[in-house]
């Protein structure tokens, strides 16, 4: 694995691969690995360099919770292991299907309870990074001021160590850097997407690291026939063009690609090592 790293929030050093646990709880649809492989695949991603886990108390479905899943695997967990979860408008997974009235978790209480639920699961005392995920309801319906003030009291209180945002525009950024010190900003972002361009650069100059969801497409892969060209002349897959991409893109940028397989796990944190030409990277826009 690349030796490159990011220090997150100032202070906390991570490889710039690292690892998303949503897909082991198959939250919020789709399939999920058994549980001993579950087990196996986290084990194995900080066997191989990955020390950056991002989860949430609300990655749960069907009695499978990804924090549960992180604790029996890793506990007590490496020195260097940075586990980054989030809040929002959902406190439990089920709450996803809720109509945004009954939402509650950007409250003081809601937001509270997210951030104990995520200490209590994970068994830590403070929780490295805390993001404020936005998005979960009707864009305008929230504004991000006052949950971010509530994370910053929690974090006061020796809770949280950082902050960060999620799912917000260039705009909630902004905001929010005037409310609090952000250490990272997590958005869709992938080579097929790129309407974040200008936010990804306004943190890459504030020293914030920018953290994409879904680097390789998420639920609805990247394809296209210049990421076929390139991967071709590299021996590489489609996705770890689409990772490498991302890496070349900026060096504020941490991936935090998900799985449920051993062997996907193996090919992702390989992506690291693929040094895109300026050719290929012109050839990809």
């Amino acid at each position: 694995m690349t030796t490159e790293r990011w220090a997150l929030g100032g202070d906390l050093s991570v490889a710039r691969v690292g690892y998303g646990a949503m897909k082991l709880t198959g939250w919020p649809r789709g399939d999920r690995p058994d549980r001993e492989t579950a087990l196996a695949v986290l084990r194995r991603a900080v066997e191989l360099g990955v020390n950056h886990i991002d989860t949430s108390h609300y990655y749960a479905r069907d009695g499978v919770a990804a924090n549960e899943l992180i604790r029996q695997a890793l506990h007590p967990y490496p020195d260097d292991l940075v586990i980054v979860t989030k809040v929002g408008a959902l406190v439990e997974g089920a709450d996803i299907g809720l109509p945004a009235s009954e939402k509650r978790g950007l409250t003081p209480d809601g937001l509270r309870r997210g951030v104990e639920a995520n200490l209590r699961s994970l068994g830590v005392d403070r929780l490295d990074v805390v993001n404020l995920r936005m998005g979960d309801l009707d864009r305008g319906e929230t504004s991000l001021a006052g949950p971010l003030e509530t994370l910053l009291a929690l974090r006061e209180e020796g809770l949280i160590r950082h902050l960060g945002v999620s799912n917000v525009t260039a705009a909630e950024f902004a905001e929010a850097r005037e409310i609090a010190p952000i250490a990272c900003v997590q958005n869709l972002y992938n080579v097929a997407c790129r309407d974040d361009d200008p936010l990804v650069d306004a943190c890459a100059q504030a020293g914030i690291a920018y953290v994409p969801f879904f680097p390789d497409g998420g639920f609805q892969p990247v394809t296209a026939e210049r990421l076929d060209a390139v991967a071709a002349r590299h021996g590489a897959t489609v996705p770890q063009v689409a990772l490498a991409w991302l890496l070349a893109r900026s060096p504020n940028i941490l991936l935090i690609p998900g799985t449920g397989s051993l062997s996907h796990l193996e090919e992702n944190v390989a992506a690291a090592a693929l040094k895109l030409s300026e050719d290929d990277l012109a050839e990809l826009g």
